[in-house]
């Protein structure tokens, strides 16, 4: 096995890592605020435990939509679990935002609810740029979530139907643990962290500009 690209491609190019955000939602919420402190208010947890990875480092690493795969379970007492099972899921990490200089974090869970399976859909995203003041702890650790009705892939997303919104967070504890869970080959898990770590360089070296209307 050589030392060169040739040799590297024969290294393990699987990565995975566990992460997990927790907050509150409301049904019929009008923003995203508003669905965290309605459902602080009201005690409506929503959190997921994930692992997300991908199996091929190197195609994930020249896609532009860095697509990964997850997997585990949502918490949603509202919607009548603790451990909702998520049987598909995508996450992209620092796919293009929607102006210059700006990325996003997208996720996309289809899981089933309740004792009849109902399926219904958490889709969230991270708005990461360079804005006014310290942000990218803000940026990279809030997650603007809604529930959707069905099992809802993303063209279908204007036509379906909103059931909750709110706001779910990685708290400082639950990061420190996450940082503990990356698996991999140890080159596969440095390109993987040299990859986030150049990402969020980019954008925030980038001159501070408003945020896009949401």
């Amino acid at each position: 096995m050589g030392s060169g690209p040739a040799g590297r491609r024969d290294v393990g190019k699987a990565v995975h890592f566990t992460e997990e955000m927790a907050g509150f939602a409301a049904l019929g919420a009008p923003d995203y605020a508003a669905g965290y402190h309605n459902g602080k208010a009201a005690g409506a947890r929503l959190r997921f435990h994930l692992t997300i990875g991908t199996h091929d480092l190197d195609a994930f690493l020249v896609d532009p939509q860095h697509l990964c795969d997850a997997m585990g379970y949502v918490t949603a007492p509202m919607f009548g679990g603790e451990h909702l099972p998520v049987v598909r899921g995508r996450f992209h990490l620092f796919a293009p935002g929607e102006s210059v200089g700006r990325t996003v974090m997208r996720y996309r869970l289809w899981f089933l609810a309740g004792d009849d399976g109902r399926p219904l859909t958490l889709v969230g995203f991270k708005d990461v740029g360079n804005d006014p003041g310290l942000d990218s702890w803000r940026d990279t650790t809030c997650l603007f979530t809604r529930i959707l009705e069905g099992h809802v892939e993303p063209e279908d997303d204007e036509e379906a139907t909103e059931l909750a919104r709110g706001l779910i967070l990685i708290e400082p504890s639950m990061f420190a643990r996450q940082l503990t869970t990356f698996r991999g080959h140890p080159t596969a898990v440095v390109r993987f962290g040299w990859m986030f770590a150049r990402s969020l360089a980019t954008v925030y070296w980038h001159r501070p500009r408003p945020r896009p209307p949401r």
